[in-house]
């Protein structure tokens, strides 16, 4: 459970992002902290894709403040999101079919062999790629996958949905973003990735979910983060609020306090 009284892993103050007429965040709020799965939700619309690609470097806002570690960042690309320890899986998964677990999980970001090998040569230390792979997915439960050679293409989408999660663990150093991990998989196989959700936060790595699912929401969030017209509406948790009462502020019906909206 998160501990608000931390300094926040990743934080977000008054952002602002406009497209002509259009504002797709408007001044917008949001923290995340160590060791809590925080899930964002919000009506299509709602502008909380934008809010995500700001925080992993994929937007850059027009205005605002964003702090790791309570430390000012700025990301213009998502690499420098990457290089500050930020991973994002997104829906599509973003894994190469045709590769093997272990190349996936280091691909553009494959270790060279020592010395001259692969300094001048550039030789690629695949023994030691394979071996950081088996141990990541065995740390993970993931080895129901039998041979870390195995091609991705002929893998289960719960089984491409966890070499993802997996490779955004193995670098994630501060916090992982998974985006609509369960939408398009069966009721089995998103029940892995949920166990998979709560395995990398019990690891100590800070998970932002992003999901229209509200039953996973509720059973994996620590806290829900309601995002309405361009900006945060709410934060609760599953204990202070009911699935339908988490809508009902979603969708303008009902105020964070309970009470009804004034026309």
């Amino acid at each position: 459970m998160a501990n608000t009284e931390t300094t926040p892993v990743l934080q977000a103050k008054n952002l602002v992002k406009r497209y002509g007429s259009v504002t797709a965040i408007d001044h917008a709020n949001f923290e995340l902290y160590p060791g809590e799965v925080l899930a964002v939700i919000g009506d299509n619309g709602a502008g909380k894709s934008s809010l995500i690609k700001a925080l992993s470097g994929a937007l850059v806002p027009d205005d605002g403040e964003m702090y790791m570690d309570g430390e000012p960042v700025h990301f213009s690309t998502p690499m420098q999101a990457r290089e500050m320890g930020i991973e994002t899986v997104y829906q599509n998964l973003a894994v190469s079919p045709a590769l093997n677990i272990a190349d996936n999980l280091f691909l553009g970001r494959e270790i060279r062999k020592p010395g001259i090998l692969g300094s001048v040569f550039r030789m690629l230390d695949k023994r030691k790629m394979e071996e950081m792979a088996e141990n990541k997915m065995k740390e993970l439960g993931l080895l129901t996958i039998q041979n870390i050679m195995q091609l991705v293409e002929s893998l289960s989408g719960g089984q491409r949905q966890g070499v993802a999660v997996a490779r955004s663990a193995l670098f994630g150093s501060k916090v992982v973003i998974l985006d609509e991990p369960t939408a398009a998989l069966g009721v089995k196989e998103s029940r892995r990735v949920l166990n998979l959700i709560k395995e990398v936060r019990d690891r100590g790595l800070p998970i932002i979910l992003i999901s229209h699912n509200m039953p996973h929401v509720f059973e994996v969030a620590d806290r829900i983060h309601i995002h309405r017209l361009g900006k945060r509406a709410a934060v609760i948790t599953p204990k202070s609020h009911s699935m339908s009462e988490a809508v009902a502020i979603m969708t303008g019906a009902m105020e964070a306090d309970g009470s009804t909206p004034v026309e």
